[in-house]
């Protein structure tokens, strides 16, 4: 659904935009997932840095209309994209409190397609900031707009793996997660044959040091209570159950071809460490900045420049303690289950992922326990069998495995806890 005219066809090359040699002219970028957490914080920057960027659209999922004007407003877009054709006549009017007199309103793009078409509209960069499978459709979109793409949406490219990989271009992928903007960094330091290994640190959680025993009894609010960082539900919770971590061993691996067994996890609480390679002779790099997530957003909407003051700096003239521990993987399965599916491929991660997504969303609302996530989630993956994998996936595939894994770990969901209530 469009209110007004489609814009043109994206630019033969759009990477000629902008120049970041000379800077003539601020990058166009495109924000999608503008009302979430992502969104909301490449916004600040980008308001702060108007002569490096300019944005020409944002998408979101309709929620928070009101914010998506101001948003709209403050940064003059051309077009918003709302996947909730239900409140288009809200937004209609939001816009129409926010803009002046006379003043031109954007055009708005309504319904599922929406975010996909604004990623494939005329931009040099695509930040992807949409939690959720969902953002698998723009992100193929950007990639083959010729788009280079700002990727905050790690789950597009666990679930669709190859079709991503088959579509980028070198370079055409800056990751935006913290850990792998910090892999992205200190992957410059040296060659591909110099490393060793990749080293992804994790926070451990509000749960860090905790038996499987004692999660058992966690409630949703104790998962929503991150240490350090300040995140959306879906992702605090899968931090809880360092899902996320999983996730992204897997994005690891996708982005750098480098073998898991090559990828360790190690907990470090300060999350001052976001990421560390390994090289060769014995050196390691780590990236570090205290935790803010307009460092990796800046890395991803700017590379190769680097963004003045995207976030703050280290005043080293206090002293601090920087801890690191091995990771539990008895109270935390998710991470060699997430090795697993990604080593078998195809659709296997993108089951985990819908099935996660599935559990997650039971625990929110009191019929999983928390321990029950991931056991559902290992018995959905276990049910699923030999993934469709190679080069005969399709989104399709993708698609359908998604499906059955939703309605099985729905299925299995509803079973818990017809049981529990039973007991």
């Amino acid at each position: 659904m469009t209110d007004s005219p489609a814009h043109p066809a994206p630019l033969a090359d759009p990477h000629l935009v902008y120049d970041p040699l000379t800077g003539d002219s601020p990058k166009d970028v495109v924000i999608l997932g503008s009302t979430g957490s992502i969104g909301t914080q490449a916004i600040d920057l980008v308001l702060r840095h108007p002569d490096r960027f300019r944005v020409t659209a944002l998408s979101a999922n309709g929620g928070r209309v009101a914010l998506l004007a101001e948003q709209a407003r403050r940064l003059r877009v051309r077009t918003v994209a709302v996947a909730r054709e239900d409140v288009v006549p809200a937004l209609r009017e939001a816009l129409a409190a926010e803009y002046g007199p006379g003043e031109p309103l954007p055009e708005i793009l309504a319904g599922p397609d929406a975010a996909t078409q604004a990623a494939a509209s005329e931009c040099h960069t695509v930040l992807n900031g949409i939690t959720g499978s969902i953002g698998l459709a723009p992100t193929l979109a950007a990639l083959e707009a010729g788009h280079t793409l700002a990727l905050a949406n790690k789950e597009s490219l666990i679930v669709g793996g190859p079709l991503v990989k088959a579509l980028a271009k070198p370079g055409q992928i800056i990751p935006v997660d913290s850990e792998h903007a910090a892999l992205f960094q200190a992957l410059a330091c040296g060659t591909r044959t110099d490393v060793r290994k990749l080293v992804v640190t994790a926070s451990g959680g509000p749960f860090r040091g905790r038996t499987k025993a004692d999660l058992a009894r966690v409630t949703v609010e104790d998962a929503l209570a991150h240490p350090t960082w300040a995140m959306g539900p879906v992702i605090t919770i899968n931090s809880a159950t360092l899902v996320n971590k999983g996730l992204e061993v897997i994005e690891a691996h996708l982005l750098y071809d480098i073998p898991f067994d090559r990828i360790e996890v190690v907990v470090h609480p300060q999350s001052y460490v976001h990421s560390m390679v390994e090289f060769t002779d014995g050196s390691t790099i780590a990236q570090a900045t205290p935790p803010d997530m307009r460092g990796p957003i800046a890395i991803g909407l700017g590379w190769p420049e680097r963004v003045p003051d995207a976030a703050p700096a280290f005043d080293w003239s206090k002293a601090s303690t920087w801890e690191f521990f091995p990771l539990d993987n008895e109270a935390f399965p998710s991470v060699n289950l997430a090795r697993h599916v990604g080593e078998l491929a195809g659709t296997a991660p993108a089951v985990f992922n819908a099935a996660n997504e599935e559990c997650v969303e039971a625990f929110r609302s009191g019929a999983l326990p928390f321990n029950g996530i991931m056991e559902t989630v290992t018995r959905v993956v276990e049910e699923h069998g030999t993934p469709v994998s190679g080069t005969s996936l399709t989104v399709s595939d993708v698609l359908e495995a998604e499906t059955w894994a939703r309605a099985r770990a729905r299925e299995l969901t509803a079973t818990t806890a017809t049981a529990e209530a039973r007991a």
